[in-house]
């Protein structure tokens, strides 16, 4: 398979997308910074006694939801059995029915690890 002049182009349009979007990014936080330097400046020269601030604000720490993988789980399985049930009915070569079988194992595997892994009384 060859690749085309066509696909060079969205690389390359990706590309500039996402250097265009950390450049932004970049003189955003340069512009933030040199407002609260110039308020400081400004402050200092009043006399007015400023603490130190961070460059950047405290991000809380992610706390995640414990039930993630059993929603995942449930989501892939249901995925699975569907893929499975519409190759089954549609009119396709007989032996495709089970290609969705290994999201029905993924489903399952996050529904297994998620009630070994859970913390509560059993």
């Amino acid at each position: 398979m060859e690749h085309t002049l066509a696909d060079a182009i969205i690389v390359a349009a990706i590309a500039v997308a996402v250097a265009a979007y950390l450049y932004f990014r970049h003189t955003e936080r340069r512009r933030r910074l040199e407002i609260v330097h110039q308020e400081r400046l400004a402050a200092m020269d009043k006399g007015i006694p400023l603490p130190e601030l961070p460059l950047d604000p405290a991000r809380l720490p992610n706390v995640s939801d414990p039930r993630v993988p059993l929603l995942h789980g449930i989501v892939w399985t249901a995925l699975g059995l569907g893929g499975m049930v519409a190759l089954s009915v549609a009119p396709v070569p007989e032996g495709l029915w089970p290609m969705p079988l290994p999201l029905v194992f993924l489903g399952l595997g996050l529904i297994l690890y998620y009630v070994l892994a859970s913390e509560r009384p059993r």
